[in-house]
């Protein structure tokens, strides 16, 4: 059975971005796992952050058995994700046990560091996977498998530098995304915080709003989620690309995207 880890930063961020290809691949067949780094603890205005662990923690693992995924444990604190020797030897961990066919992750670029650096741990701790001397925690053996790395899009599909950033392809997710929104609605302690903090009046219509904006740029679907392909060395093919095999007509690819990585204008 093929195998698919969404590895993101904070709880409720697989929801946003990466939910909708997880149900997807789970109705084609595929094992899904379930991973946020951080605890979420700083994730309240009212709450401590021990407090509001627990319930981020309860929260996420409700949106992974909603999904019906495999949820795994956090190992960092929010704005503590650090790309640092102890982070990567507990990815490379889960990594290595999962041994996954795809990892969904976050953007390179990104409006907030803890994104960004769950991104580059997970580019690493998938190519540390067949490396039999680098020793994980827990120990694991290495994992000698390929796997294709898919990016999702990054918050207001804009970099750090407001920069517009176009998807490399697209999958609709219309069909699922009444789901995708009831496993978001698991993280009920995050509507007022999004509020407050961030300006999201709601985290829900944010989600919606953002799905249906993806869509728009694809033009054929209502909600879609939009994905770049990692490059390949080092992990899969260079013709490797198991969501479009998996997804069939659901999977559509950015052909102005893929022009551009040879550099045409």
């Amino acid at each position: 059975m093929p195998t698919v880890i969404a590895i993101a930063a904070h709880p409720d961020d697989i929801e946003f971005v990466m939910a909708g290809t997880l149900l997807l691949l789970g109705e084609a067949g595929w094992e899904l796992h379930y991973l946020n780094l951080s605890s979420g603890n700083l994730g309240s205005t009212t709450m401590s952050p021990a407090k509001t662990a627990q319930v981020r923690r309860k929260e996420a693992q409700a949106a992974a058995r909603e999904l019906g995924a495999a949820w795994h444990a956090p190992f960092c604190r929010d704005l503590e994700i650090f790309y640092d020797a102890r982070a990567l030897r507990r990815l490379g961990a889960v990594i290595r046990e999962v041994a996954p066919d795809v990892i969904l992750t976050h953007s390179p670029q990104d409006y907030m560091e803890d994104h960004m650096n769950t991104s580059r741990l997970a580019v690493s701790a998938a190519f540390l996977r067949a490396m039999p001397g680098y020793t994980t925690t827990p120990v694991r053996r290495a994992v000698q498998k390929p796997v294709t790395i898919y990016h999702a899009n990054p918050h207001g599909l804009r970099d750090q530098l407001r920069r517009r950033i176009h998807p490399g392809a697209f999958v609709e997710t219309t069909g699922v995304h009444a789901r995708k929104t009831a496993a978001l609605e698991c993280h009920r302690s995050q509507h007022g915080f999004l509020d407050a903090t961030q300006g999201m009046s709601s985290y829900v219509r944010t989600m919606d709003d953002l799905s249906r904006e993806v869509g728009t740029l694809s033009g054929r679907f209502r909600h879609a989620e939009g994905w770049r392909r990692h490059l390949h060395w080092g992990f899969c093919g260079q013709d490797d690309d198991p969501l479009r095999t998996a997804l069939g007509r659901r999977y559509v690819i950015n052909r102005r995207y893929e022009e551009s990585l040879n550099g045409a204008p």
